[in-house]
């Protein structure tokens, strides 16, 4: 439903009617001409506004027009950009970098042929070859850079880039080769000789421009991509075109190539494969020449698909329509089309599929030529006129058209010579065209009474006028014939027909993120791409499938990923990807088409993805009126969207690969000025942007070459992204920091900010990948703070030394670094550090099963914490020492047979965590406390508590972990009822662990995984689980789980065989023996229930009741209990 003016939204920021006339007027000023239906779409206008606005445009500007009730018209010529100065000039004004498709052209043997002719015969001669290839190329829009003495250097790219480059390069060869061989007819006649080419082709990375002095410039392209073109031609054969392997990746399958393999190139230090041109292939389209084999499939569209087949149902039913399919390149508007086609060509309808291309949009009805000749006749190279004419005649038979009207007009059309038995047509040219319009519309009237016809006509936006007349004429009259009209177009093009009945536009947008990671699947087969992949992959597509394809083909090919069994592995840091070199072109001429522009989007590319007006005016220092009208221009070329109205204006680029083609077209030079600038102005006037976004400033420092000034800025952000738990954009911030360390010389300042940086580092590693990962970092930390001697760091360093060594299940190296660590901190007597290193002997003693030394460090640390002053744990250590002794405090307290105490003191951790605005803090306590809710065995709270810790970490990227997380929701699943849900949830936990090389608290993921085994009746593979439990606890010296190991062992040998009783109650003996020296009066309580059990079967009933009865009468809480309320009732059943 339409809005009102007044209520008129753009980005979020309400417009008022005069808002919405004056980006109307501009809107009409730039474009010479607008449609109402465009002022509609624009402004989501009803009908009463879209007249109030005709009427104030009207009213107030004469130069604007109506044009027959279509749209408006602005009289004087459209408004050119006023010129926007750089803020500074340069000799390289006009250079920039490209990516350019160049072809060399060369005569063969010109040195002889120039020694048998008189000079001003071969000058003659040389210059008919080189009009020769001029028309040729400039058929392509090729540029010539240099005449090369015989040789001709063409640039396809430059100074306008076209989405083909590479196939206009190409396509010029071969017209050289057969222009050459027309010529050489004449050449042989009137001069008894002939002429021989080789061509050379090669794509790749130049800087082109504007060069030498006033007296001399020229355009040329330096670089190696010109001198490897040259190569090529050199080892081409006469009369042949030799293309590389960059620039055959580019055709697409549209041309027939022969390998070459990879000869030596003179002065090419690297092989090339290298291919001979043969033809151009069959296909015509990029989907025709992957055919069914090499597509995707559709993902998503299933909207869209329904609508076209609704249509086509309507059509079956004699009801004619018309589809207007626009979106931008790349979008799917041909992969669509190619789903419709598919459903129609498996029922009786004609198939008429017209295209166009961007060489013929002054060629009158060329796409209306081609799809005649080369779909629906078929015509032959090799077939003579007169073969050709029967075709036709037949055709015209075929289709109940009287040959002696139509087939004049029809070889007229197809340029075929008529025989005798046809009149010449003696009429005016507009008759004549008029005519052969009625007799092509009445051919499409004539078999849609005989059969339902699929009419596809793609890119409308590149047909000639008199074809879009054509159409015109179709679409009114399809409304009672089984036709179907279905046509696809860019968003920069209006189709020239007024909207009726049996119109319908559908407009394709851009795909959301689950379905840029289908598509993604599709593309790796089914095999998972690391997740920083598929985040730079959704992040730079923005969901337009081609982009999709091409990016994550390109990353498939780079060398950067190892293919593994189900998914692909990171060989080293993933770098910012770069564009395809598939997109290149067309992302160039999007670039192109901006003209007087082009120099702002470079700038604001060289800003961010995102920017504000005042930013990009202060930087730009232009006044208001040239920059708000060159922005103004981005944004209707849909380069920009943009929210709200200057001053107060956001800018965001449409596409990330669009930023990246304007900002790598920039030379380095000005990169870097550019760059310099925009630290200047952030540093000195948005301190409050540097305060929240230091990375900013960090960026462009490190982009200027000040890689001093930038590394603090990296420090700041790192600090900034670890208190608000943002760990993945730490570990960006602060490895981009120590890589830009890394360039600098090495120094005791440098040392010491490498320090600063690696104890972040390894805290961000910790939160998103786990303990096993920080090893490394941490053992380079200690090396740096006993270098420097700093003791701040050097008690962050330990800290992680010995996380890194709990990580790793070396609990006796770890708790001796913990007692050496609280030791320092002691005489250090710094009340945070002090407060970490109860946590860590806390922890350390927790999980070895020394539960009073466990439960006095838990409590000494949590004596001194203070919230507000140990904030800066946060960024030292990634982790809230309160929080962490508060959690070892209660699961202490529910071993040592203190439930209700467990209970409060969780409670109490979470709400601390809560309040800390930490979600890594929040995380790990919410995991622990379904950790206690699964001892408690309340599988409900605990799959609650499970649930909410995992979509912390799925949200925050804490992905060591979410995997956790899975174990005590599979455990509560287990005893819900859902035992294989459960077990499939707790061998992802444990394989997540193994795949890391983790080895701690494996005796707890196994003891659980055996659990679950024993509710699924799984016996067998419950005593593995068992056993693994009690190995891991020998291998680790980690004695926590060694009780209840040893109980479930004994538990599961029992169902598994009644046989089993002594191994059985050998297991349990153990586990209370184990527990009692822990001091463990809930696994003590549990192996008493057990053991009586037991031997109250085998009728021995006095002395185990007697054992359990003492355990239970120990306990002054928690009588509400599961284990408890068990005890109890087995007391009163034995008793």
């Amino acid at each position: 439903m339409s809005r009102g003016v007044g209520d008129y939204a753009e980005g979020g920021i309400v417009m008022d009617f005069y808002a919405v006339v004056d980006q109307a007027f501009d809107l009409l000023r730039s474009r010479g001409r607008v449609s109402y239906r465009a002022l509609r779409r624009q402004f989501d206008l009803g009908d009463d506004d879209l007249d109030a606005l005709k009427e104030e445009l009207l009213y107030a500007h004469s130069d604007a027009v109506t044009e027959d009730g279509l749209g408006l018209a602005w009289t004087s010529p459209p408004r050119t950009t006023a010129k926007i100065t750089e803020p500074e000039n340069t000799s390289a004004q006009f250079a920039e970098r490209r990516h350019l498709t160049v072809l060399f052209c060369d005569l063969v043997d010109s040195t002889p042929l120039a020694g048998r002719l008189d000079p001003e015969d071969f000058s003659e001669v040389v210059q008919i070859y080189q009009d020769t290839c001029e028309k040729v190329i400039a058929r392509y829009d090729g540029h010539i850079g240099a005449f090369l003495g015989d040789g001709l250097l063409v640039y396809f790219g430059f100074p306008r880039a076209h989405e083909d480059d590479a196939h206009r390069a190409v396509r010029a060869g071969l017209g050289i080769v057969e222009a050459i061989a027309q010529l050489n007819t004449g050449l042989v006649d009137k001069r008894g000789l002939s002429l021989d080419v080789r061509l050379g082709c090669h794509t790749g990375l130049v800087v082109v421009g504007a060069l030498g002095g006033d007296a001399r410039r020229e355009e040329l392209a330096l670089g190696e991509t010109p001198n490897i073109a040259a190569r090529l031609q050199g080892v081409a054969a006469p009369n042949t075109l030799v293309i590389s392997a960059a620039t055959h990746q580019l055709l697409g399958g549209l041309f027939a190539c022969e390998s070459l393999g990879t000869p030596t190139l003179k002065g090419v230090a690297q092989p090339l494969q290298l291919y001979r041109v043969l033809s151009e292939s069959s296909a015509r389209t990029r989907l025709e020449a992957l055919g069914m084999g090499g597509l995707t499939p559709l993902v998503g569209r299933e909207r869209e698909v329904a609508l076209l087949l609704d249509r086509w149902t309507q059509v079956l039913d004699g009801q004619g329509q018309v589809v207007l399919l626009s979106g931008e390149a790349g979008i799917g508007k041909s992969r669509l089309v190619r789903a419709l086609t598919e459903i129609a060509a498996e029922g009786d309808a004609w198939l008429i599929p017209g295209q166009s291309s961007p060489y013929h949009q002054h060629s009158a009805l060329y796409p209306v030529i081609d799809l005649l000749e080369r779909i629906v006749l078929r015509f032959e190279r090799q077939e003579s006129p007169e073969q050709k004419l029967r075709k036709l005649e037949g055709f015209l038979v075929q289709n109940g058209r009287p040959l002696a009207e139509t087939v004049p007009l029809f070889a007229s059309l197809l340029s075929i010579p008529l025989t005798d038995d046809y009149a010449s047509l003696d009429i005016s040219p507009e008759q004549q065209k008029q005519r052969t319009l009625r007799a092509l519309i009445d051919v499409v009237m004539q078999r849609a009474a005989q059969q339902p016809v699929l009419f596809v006509i793609e890119d409308l936006h590149w047909f000639d006028p008199t074809t879009l007349e054509l159409l015109g004429l179709l679409v009114e009259e399809l409304s009672t014939v089984r036709v179907m009209a279905l046509f696809t177009y860019r968003p920069d093009f209006t189709p020239p027909w007024p909207a009726r009945s049996g119109v319908t536009e559908l407009t394709l947008s851009r795909l959301p993120p689950d379905e840029v990671l289908e598509l993604v699947g599709h593309v790796t087969q089914g095999k998972q791409l690391p997740a920083e992949v598929v985040r730079q992959v959704v992040a730079k597509t923005d969901g337009v499938p081609l982009f999709v394809e091409e990016l994550t083909k390109m990353v498939l090919e780079s060398g950067l990923l190892r293919e593994e069994e189900d998914r692909y592995a990171l060989t080293s840091r993933l770098p910012p990807l770069a564009i395809p070199s598939t997109l290149h072109d067309s992302l160039m001429a999007r670039l192109d088409r901006l003209s007087a522009v082009r120099g702002l989007a470079q700038l604001c590319a060289t800003v961010g993805r995102e920017f504000t007006y005042p930013l990009l005016k202060a930087v730009a220092s232009w006044d208001d009126g040239p920059l708000k009208q060159g922005l103004q221009q981005l944004v209707t070329a849909e380069f920009l969207y943009q929210q709200g109205l200057p001053p107060q204006a956001t800018y965001r680029f449409k596409h990330a690969l669009i930023q990246d083609t304007a900002y790598e077209s920039l030379l380095k030079s000005t990169r870097q000025r550019h760059h310099l600038r925009i630290a200047e102005v952030l540093e000195s006037r948005f301190r409050e942007t540097v305060a929240t976004e230091p990375e900013l400033l960090a960026h462009h420092y490190g982009e200027a070459g000040l890689t001093a000034k930038a590394v603090p800025y990296w420090q700041a952000a790192g600090q900034r992204a670890l208190q608000r738990s943002a760990n993945r954009e730490a570990v960006a911030h602060v490895t981009r920091g120590l890589e830009v360390l890394g360039t600098m010389p090495e120094t005791p300042e440098r040392a010491q900010q490498e320090l600063g940086l690696q104890i972040m580092l390894g805290a961000a590693l910790g939160a998103t990948q786990g303990q096993q990962a920080v090893g490394h970092v941490y053992t380079r930390a200690c090396e740096l703070a006993r270098q420097g001697g700093s003791t701040p760091e050097l008690f962050a360093a330990l800290w992680g030394y010995w996380y890194a060594r709990i990580a790793q299940g070396q609990m006796p190296p770890a708790r001796e670094l913990a007692a050496d660590y609280l030791e320092l901190a002691r005489r250090q007597r710094d009340p945070l550090v002090l407060a970490a290193g109860h946590r860590m002997l806390a922890n350390t003693a927790w999980w070895q099963g020394d539960l009073k030394e466990a439960l006095d460090h838990s409590r000494e640390g949590l004596a001194i914490y203070n919230p507000e002053q140990h904030r800066a744990s946060l960024v030292s250590y990634g982790q809230d020492s309160g929080v962490c002794c508060g959690w070892i405090r209660a699961l202490t307290k529910w071993v040592l047979g203190y439930p209700d105490q467990a209970v409060h003191s969780m409670d109490e951790t979470l709400a601390r965590a809560r309040g800390l605005a930490h979600p890594f803090s929040e995380a790990q306590t919410l995991l622990f406390s379904a950790h206690l809710y699964q001892l408690l065995r309340e599988p409900q709270a605990a799959r609650a508590r499970a649930e909410e810790a995992l979509a912390l970490c799925i949200e925050h990227g804490f992905e060591a972990y979410r995997t956790w997380c899975l174990l005590p929701r599979g455990w509560a699943e287990a005893q819900q009822g859902h035992a294989m849900e459960g077990i499939a949830n707790i061998h992802e936990a444990l394989d997540a662990r193994h795949a890391t090389g983790a080895k701690a608290v494996l005796p707890w993921f196994y003891t659980v995984l055996g659990e679950a085994y024993g509710r699924a009746g799984n016996v067998d593979d419950g005593l593995r689980a068992a056993e693994e439990a009690l190995g891991w606890v020998q291998h680790n010296d980690e004695h926590l789980y060694a009780a209840e190991a040893y109980r479930q062992k004994g538990q599961l040998l029992l169902e598994q065989d009644a046989a089993n009783a002594a191994e059985a109650e050998e297991c349990f003996r153990r586990a209370m023996d184990i527990a009692h020296r822990q001091q463990a009066k809930s696994w003590e309580l549990r192996a008493a229930m057990s053991i009586t059990r037991l031997r109250y079967k085998q009728g021995n009933r006095h002395r185990p009741v007697k054992v359990l009865a003492a355990v239970y009468d120990w306990y002054s809480e928690g009588f509400d209990t599961a284990d408890l309320r068990d005890a109890k009732a087995l007391i009163a059943e034995t008793g």
